[in-house]
């Protein structure tokens, strides 16, 4: 899919779910400047386009302007879920699977590729942004880490194995 028919698709899913509304610009100017990189070109486009948050997996992704959730992306970057400080800068917590496992965005890729994060110890994943979401939308989307065994985050909540 191009990054127009993912912001299409995206848009409907959103208002199937009643999802917040687009993000002000200012919000993602904010956040860069507490990331210190600028977002990936379809991130920026998703939620200035198409919801705070309410795209991507079930429940959405972390919003980025505040008020929306209790966390939202810079705070989630500034507090991140790796308490050691391992985590490589610009590389942005996005999608909470619980149990301490994120599916994270690689800033400094304008492509957005994507990490896992679980018990602080982060790895590149081998798709982006596009792939993740596309992924996500086919009912294909799950977390597999370390041991290579599934968590799916159910309607009941996260399910740790």
């Amino acid at each position: 899919m191009t990054d127009d028919e993912i912001v299409e698709a995206c848009r409907r899913i959103a208002r199937d779910r009643q999802a917040p509304p687009p993000a002000p610009y200012g919000a993602v100017v904010r956040a860069e400047r507490v990331i210190e990189f600028v977002f990936p070109t379809l991130l920026r486009r998703l939620y200035t386009e198409v919801s705070n948050g309410g795209f991507g997996p079930p429940d959405g992704v972390l919003p980025v302007d505040v008020g929306q959730w209790h966390e939202h992306l810079a705070e989630s970057y500034e507090h991140g879920p790796d308490p050691t400080g391992g985590v490589p800068a610009g590389v942005v917590p996005l999608y909470d699977w619980g149990c301490t496992r994120w599916s994270m965005i690689d800033f400094r890729d304008p492509d957005g590729a994507m990490w896992a994060c679980a018990e602080g110890v982060c790895r590149p994943q081998d798709i982006g942004l596009s792939q993740w979401l596309v992924a996500g939308m086919n009912g294909e989307l799950s977390f597999v880490w370390p041991d290579d065994e599934p968590m799916e985050r159910e309607d009941s909540g996260p399910t740790c194995r």
